[in-house]
């Protein structure tokens, strides 16, 4: 049979799709351990040194909608590749300027190459992959992109200090290209349907034809479509402009208690991880505790190896314990939470061992809010997969950039927005405006996890 001759396609169309996630991350983060040198590179103060990861998280919050709405209509695979594209060009404009303005030109560009990177690879899954699969492949995909992330945090900051600014950003650029030609000659939106070059030259392989999907989707070669519903047939009138639709999908949406849960759950627990290690982790150690850079540069990964150790655990986790995934998803945060109001509140300077308890247990909010995606999946129509999923995806990154411009408001307001002028007690405030997000978010989670309840209960659903 065909599909016992083709049984690694999904996982290597999956992996192809993962390292451009990764190498997403590489983009995203690789301000994270060179923050200072940024600020020396530019001529810039705290809070013109934190409108670099804003204006990019910005992009990326601001796009995720419309980037799903895209997904939906031309493919994840063109998304994916489109902002690997988006990147490649960002990444040779930061190497190549002087001037701030156009630095955060090429931020906006990373930004929106990296919006369309994470929700195109999850949309890709449930075409190639069993239901029962999909928590585990998730987390993998996390990991994967934690893989990126360690990368960003010492190795990079190394190659840019031996190559310089220019050359690191342009090698950057290089891997991206590569990385960006294999996809276009792997990836395929599903079982069935050609790979980027294949569509381009309007011939298609064997290996496609004979594609199949892990969950058991074979391909016909025909369209089957159910009958429309009877009580539908009255209301069926002009087509509704784009917008309206747009803002009628979001309402559809939003009305499910599961989707608002789903929300809540990613915009509560990562975003302490991204501002520590897009910006602040670096000028944190080094500045406030300090650390020496190569010290700093040690304990950030081990943030990053303590997340890649989470999404191994938390996939199966998730998988066999459907009913209770938001619950481990609130005791990782509220662990977060207690975690970091020791570092604030303790007097004097935080010891050895909280300082490793914080860089152990802060990172497993990353794979913690991959668990939004799984409720997410419970409760939305497949038709509107990519919306909903770029709709969720927004929440933690919009967290991350308003306390990522906090910090640096609240450093330059102390007089400490530089790096000679940085201090311990400085930071201890400018990290505390993390705690009313975290009390929103725990709030919220718990209203829409008993509306959820409820809802199911009503209308006789099921986890899946």
């Amino acid at each position: 049979m065909p599909t016992a001759r083709r049984p690694l396609l999904p996982w290597i169309v999956w992996g192809t799709a993962a390292a451009l996630y990764a190498v997403a991350i590489i983009n995203r983060s690789s301000l994270a351990a060179l923050g200072p040198a940024a600020q020396d590179h530019f001529g810039i103060d705290a809070t013109t040194l934190a409108t670099f990861p804003m204006i990019q998280l910005f992009v990326y919050a601001a796009l995720q909608i419309p980037v799903g709405v895209l997904i939906d209509r031309v493919g994840a695979t063109a998304m994916l590749l489109g902002g690997s594209v988006l990147m490649v060009v960002g990444q040779t404009v930061m190497a190549t300027v002087f001037d701030v303005r156009l630095a955060i030109l090429a931020r906006v560009l990373v930004g929106a190459g990296d919006a369309c990177t994470f929700i195109s690879v999850m949309r890709l899954l449930p075409e190639w992959f069993a239901v029962r699969q999909l928590p585990v492949v998730s987390q993998l995909t996390g990991l994967i992109g934690q893989a990126g992330q360690l990368v960003s945090v010492a190795p990079l900051a190394l190659f840019v200090s031996l190559a310089g600014w220019t050359n690191g950003f342009l090698g950057l650029a290089a891997i991206g290209l590569l990385v960006t030609i294999l996809g276009a000659l792997v990836i395929r939106d599903r079982p069935g349907v050609g790979t980027f070059a294949e569509r381009m030259i309007g011939r298609t392989g064997k290996i496609t034809r004979n594609a199949r999907s892990l969950g058991g989707f074979q391909p016909t070669g025909t369209v089957e479509i159910a009958p429309p519903s009877t009580e539908m047939i009255p209301v069926m009138g002009a087509p509704r402009p784009r917008a309206l639709r747009f803002w009628s999908q979001a309402r559809r949406l939003l009305r499910l208690p599961g989707v608002r849960l789903a929300y809540w759950v990613h915009f509560t627990s990562p975003f302490a991880a991204n501002v520590f290690l897009l910006l602040w982790g670096t000028p944190f150690l080094v500045g406030g505790i300090g650390l020496d850079p190569a010290a700093a540069g040690g304990l950030l990964s081990l943030t990053v190896l303590s997340s890649m150790f989470a999404g191994l655990v938390l996939g199966p986790v998730s998988s066999r314990f459907i009913e209770r995934r938001v619950w481990v998803n609130l005791g990782i945060v509220i662990a977060i939470v207690l975690t970091w109001c020791a570092v604030i509140f303790w007097p004097g300077t935080p010891p050895t061992w909280l300082l490793i308890a914080l860089l152990v247990v802060m990172p497993l909010g990353g794979p913690a809010s991959m668990i939004a995606f799984e409720v997410l999946r419970s409760h939305t129509p497949r038709s509107f997969t990519g919306f909903a999923t770029g709709l969720v995806n927004t929440a933690g990154f919009t967290a991350s950039l308003l306390v990522i411009l906090l910090i640096g408001l609240v450093l330059d307001m102390q007089g400490a927005g530089s790096p000679e002028l940085y201090s311990l007690d400085a930071f201890r405030v400018a990290f505390a405006v993390q705690i009313p997000f975290w009390v929103l978010g725990i709030v919220m989670i718990l209203i829409e996890q008993r509306r959820t309840g409820r809802w199911m209960r009503e209308h006789g659903r099921r986890l899946r």
